[in-house]
């Protein structure tokens, strides 16, 4: 495993994450500190983890958790990952550059993407289309609109159907736009204020809402849901009925039996929850054992500093000098990259994103599960107000187009939130997918049903398929 050398490389370990440890007033870490974590990681021993100073506000998230073993798919420490970008170069500051566009971004409605003249500045500067604007990295991403159906229709529960209407932020709600809330961030500490909250719950319509999804959900929240749409939809026709060769469902024709606790909708959602676990410990031994990546926020810091004089940092030519930066800076007088939580990012490393790597894990069940080669019945969309649902009627895709497109949501949720870069999703689905699959491949070993094994579709189109004898069988 290899880092991108930020750790060495860069002075006063600037590329690296520090959030919660002692620092300077400039929000530089104190090298005795940092020097601790290093030990705490090479030794992993939860005393060494116990002496790494804190400046007295939250403390960090799990650091041991990626020395974790696991008993289905591989160990934690078994995946890799290629290097993150190294933040004084041209591919961090693109990442940079479409965060502080995103920020400007977070109060217009997705549907309005092509109208809006902040977004259509975003997308010429970014070389993007402005109705595909700040799309994620799956096939079926850049068609029909922003939002995966399998975060608009309501959520079958038993004898319950949820709404899927959220609390969500007033506009312009944004945070650390001032160097002193910042650095009490960059402590670990929560700032003086809060959010507020619009009073009429509504149908996610814009960035800002999306971030506030994945600010409160659980792990498995939007596959679990997603199972449950479609285990509600056509359950019958849809569950385990992938086509390799005949088929892998083997009670596809049976006149006797049907499935339930295997083949069916109880293991489906057993899976999905399953995998979340061994995504996590994965992504969690990258960012802590690994990585170390610097958040956004503290890259705000970086680039705002440099901006206004008080320090010279590397950073990429190209991002200190940004229309977006700019634009920034003209709305809240600063260079600092606005946040839409309060507390700015989690207490850990920023590369990959623990809910990318969720994701690609629980998008490989999702595929297992259900055939993704059918047709999304009965599509919606928000109506402008964001009350109701109205019928969506110019766009037809398939339920693996809604899958990638649920995974990339999410993934790209974070980012709507100015806590994570494009590349640490990239990474992140990367991650959890090949998680997912190994998890799978062990699965695939438990059953004394005669089947044909899984097969389905990866992030990148291509066919893969896991035989009765868990073999992967690319191609």
């Amino acid at each position: 495993m290899k880092s991108n050398g930020d750790e060495d490389g860069l002075p006063g370990r600037i590329g690296c994450y520090a959030k919660g440890l002692p620092q300077n007033r400039y929000g530089e870490v104190e090298p005795r500190a940092y020097e601790s974590l290093l030990a705490a990681v090479k030794s992993g021993k939860f005393e060494d983890f116990e002496r790494i100073p804190r400046s007295g506000g939250r403390r960090q998230s799990n650091p041991q958790s990626g020395f974790a073993f696991a008993m289905e798919g591989g160990d934690p420490q078994t995946f890799d990952l290629p290097p993150a970008p190294s933040i004084a170069s041209h591919d961090a500051a693109s990442d940079v550059a479409e965060l502080y566009w995103q920020s400007l971004c977070r109060d217009v409605p997705f549907a309005e993407f092509s109208k809006s003249r902040i977004v259509r500045q975003a997308a010429e500067s970014l070389g993007q289309d402005p109705a595909a604007s700040f799309r994620g990295l799956t096939p079926g991403d850049s068609n029909g609109p922003y939002l995966s159906q399998f975060l608009l229709k309501p959520i079958p529960m038993g004898a319950f159907r949820v709404e899927q209407k959220l609390t969500l932020p007033a506009q312009a709600g944004d945070f650390m736009t001032d160097f002193a809330e910042w650095a009490q961030i960059q402590q670990g500490f929560l700032p003086w204020r809060f959010q507020k909250y619009d009073s009429t719950p509504r149908y996610i319509r814009t960035g800002r809402d999306l971030a506030e999804y994945v600010h409160y959900d659980f792990a498995p929240q939007a596959y679990l849901t997603a199972a449950l749409i479609l285990i509600n939809s056509t359950a019958q026709t849809i569950l385990n009925c992938n086509q390799f060769k005949s088929g892998n469902n083997p009670y596809r024709y049976s006149t006797v039996e049907e499935g339930f606790a295997t083949f069916g909708p109880a293991e489906a959602l057993d899976w999905v929850g399953r995998v979340v676990s061994p995504a996590l410990k994965a992504a969690y031994c990258q960012k802590w054992m690994v990585h170390r990546r610097v958040r956004p926020e503290a890259v705000g810091g970086l680039i705002h500093q440099t901006r206004t004089g008080a320090r010279n940092y590397p950073i990429h030519d190209s991002i200190l000098h940004s229309g977006a930066v700019d634009a920034v800076y003209a709305q809240t007088g600063s260079y600092l990259l606005p946040q839409a939580y309060p507390e700015g990012c989690p207490m850990h490393p920023s590369y990959p994103a623990g809910h990318a790597a969720i994701a690609g894990a629980c998008a490989v069940i999702l595929k297992a599960c259900f055939d993704g080669d059918m047709l999304f019945p009965g599509l919606v969309e928000p109506s402008p107000d964001g009350l109701t649902l109205q019928a969506c009627t110019n766009y037809s895709p398939t339920i693996n187009d809604e899958i990638n497109k649920l995974a990339s949501n999410i993934s790209m949720a974070r980012n709507w939130a100015g806590i994570h870069f494009r590349s640490d999703d990239a990474a992140g689905l990367q991650l959890g997918e090949e998680v997912g699959i190994a998890v799978l491949q062990d699965l695939a070993r438990t059953y004394s049903e005669t089947y044909n094994g899984f097969a389905f579709r990866r992030f990148n189109g291509k066919p893969i398929h896991i035989t009765p004898k868990g073999e992967l069988v690319e191609g």
